[in-house]
């Protein structure tokens, strides 16, 4: 049992379904099972995932000839949104998306997953986005390449006009694939609301002092992190000399993920590394959506910020085990088995 609720049933509809079913505008109605759950609001993208996989990764100019194609959910907003709700939370999810039915697919996901569509706001000035991705088979590591879509249009004007979305929420979760203002805005009203506020710096670019200053916990990974400090991506520093650097550029906690090295903690005054859980890796795509969505809901019921690390450390293995990013997305009946399975003391809140 999830902070006291139930588990919902999961949905089988994981991949994308073409046509995507109409999609009737009704008011969000939490069911019975979440009332008790902690309040999570995402400010992020969606984008419809082409992917493919090849034996290796190409060379520049290089063309392959890659298999398995198909259509998925994506963005890392919404798979985030996917995976709290997924984990038990109350999910409200602040977004733009197209007038079309990549669109009209997404609407049907969020209704299929219980996240609340009131601040999804359908435009017809540009498209849903679109991510390109390339799966490597042996290692299942990727390269990822996004026309933003509708996200770009997505303003700190139109994350200010969904207050609501940040009445009572214990975590406010955002990214970079939408304008770093509406980013920015997002974690302000959230730590405004007395919230706290997770940045996930991805795709990483330069970001001023006004919004590292918002953050209360930014979880990039190792070369995201050379980026925010102002580093080449390929410069030889330790990680956790990184991450006091961004500390001094006004971020007040670090959460790095190391792959299969686990995640670094790293605070004004300690450092600390949670160990990877042993996974046979299918499909790296989606463990960092999976790792943001296990520590936010750990935060949201109240967790240390390392035991909730550790919680995603599990949530983030998980996702490695499985193909695509929605497929991949634990519930918390897989997590509580995982710990069951391993005998891994699991949080309280998990239940049995």
């Amino acid at each position: 049992m999830l902070c006291g609720t139930s588990e919902a049933v999961p949905s089988p509809k994981t991949f994308l379904k073409w046509p995507p079913a109409p999609v009737v505008a009704l008011p969000f109605v939490p069911e019975t099972c979440l009332l008790n759950a902690p309040k999570i609001t995402v400010v992020g993208s969606y984008a419809t995932g082409l992917t493919m996989k090849v034996q290796r990764l190409p060379c520049r100019g290089e063309t392959l000839l890659g298999t398995g194609y198909r259509v998925d959910f994506g963005g890392k907003g919404s798979n985030q949104a996917v995976g709290c709700a997924r984990l038990g939370a109350k999910v409200s999810f602040v977004a733009k998306i197209g007038k079309d039915s990549f669109g009209e697919a997404a609407l049907a996901l969020y209704r299929d997953e219980g996240v609340d569509v009131t601040h999804v706001r359908q435009i017809t000035d540009a498209p849903t986005g679109v991510g390109f991705i390339v799966v490597e088979a042996a290692s299942g590591n990727n390269c990822i390449v996004i026309d933003p879509g509708a996200n770009d249009l997505l303003t700190a004007a139109d994350v200010s006009d969904c207050a609501a979305a940040f009445d009572s929420c214990g975590v406010v979760l955002t990214q970079l694939e939408i304008p770093v203002a509406a980013a920015e805005a997002a974690m302000v009203h959230g730590r405004a609301r007395g919230a706290i506020t997770i940045l996930n710096p991805a795709p990483v670019r330069p970001l001023p002092s006004s919004v590292l200053q918002a953050v209360d916990i930014l979880t990039p990974n190792a070369v995201e992190a050379k980026v925010l400090a102002g580093r080449a991506p390929d410069a030889a520093i330790a990680p956790e000399q990184v991450a006091r650097e961004l500390i001094r550029s006004g971020v007040k906690q670090v959460v790095m993920t190391l792959g299969e090295n686990g995640a670094l903690i790293v605070t004004d005054s300690s450092a600390s590394r949670v160990p990877a859980i042993r996974v046979n890796a299918a499909d790296t795509t989606g463990a960092g959506d999976a790792f943001n969505a296990g520590l936010a809901m750990a935060l949201a019921c109240g967790e240390t910020l390392e035991d909730a690390v550790r919680f995603a450390v599990v949530t983030g293995g998980l996702a490695v085990t499985k193909e695509g990013v929605i497929p991949s997305l634990p519930h918390g009946e897989e997590v509580r088995r995982f710990f069951r399975e391993t005998q891994i003391a699991a949080p309280a809140w998990l239940g049995p």
